[in-house]
């Protein structure tokens, strides 16, 4: 009897171990039908920052409506027809949400936790994250798109300067690569 009970130790343990990672060329692949069913489906690419460009807007509109119709930038998210959080990048972005929480628990993937490297703290890890994430948005607004839309949809539709910037992304993240693996060591 006492060697059953390591069996049902261990299958309980293999029980709650997160599933692995799906293969990355297998995942690149199914993005790739994912963009081309967007095109074929709803007649444009992918992106991300138009949905929270929509979502300003309405909150805007809420809160300062003459404001909101006399901004360029922000009137463009308003139409007469159609509500700001209709917007097919809003729903595309709620459904990458769901389908994430959806894989995270279905891997059981799904924990509050900071990840981050020995030589920095919990706060130091967020106020980076946070500062990352900023650096981002602005970005993305400056450039009225995010690297989603760029890289994927500009890229696929074989834009010059959507190559040229996919290549400087990777450029970057190859030159920063060395001083950031540092901080996880």
């Amino acid at each position: 009897m006492s060697s059953a009970v390591p069996a049902t130790t261990h299958d309980a343990a293999a029980a709650r171990a997160p599933a692995p990672y799906t293969n990355p060329y297998l995942a690149g692949v199914g993005l790739g039908l994912v963009l081309l069913a967007a095109f074929v489906l709803v007649g444009r690419g992918l992106g991300a920052s138009g949905a929270f460009n929509s979502t300003i807007a309405w909150m805007m509109s809420a809160v300062a409506p003459d404001y909101t119709r006399d901004n360029a930038f922000l009137s463009g998210y308003l139409t007469a027809d159609t509500h700001p959080l209709k917007a097919f990048l809003v729903f595309e972005v709620l459904g990458v949400a769901a389908g994430a929480l959806l894989s995270g628990l279905l891997a059981r993937r799904v924990q509050v936790t900071v990840e981050r490297g020995p030589r920095i703290g919990v706060r130091g890890r967020l106020a980076l994250a946070f500062l990352g994430g900023a650096m981002m948005a602005f970005g993305a607004a400056f450039a009225r798109g995010c690297t989603s839309g760029q890289a994927l949809t500009g890229g696929s539709l074989l834009n010059l300067g959507s190559w040229i910037f996919m290549l400087a992304v990777f450029a970057g993240a190859y030159a920063m690569a060395w001083p950031v693996r540092r901080q996880w060591r």
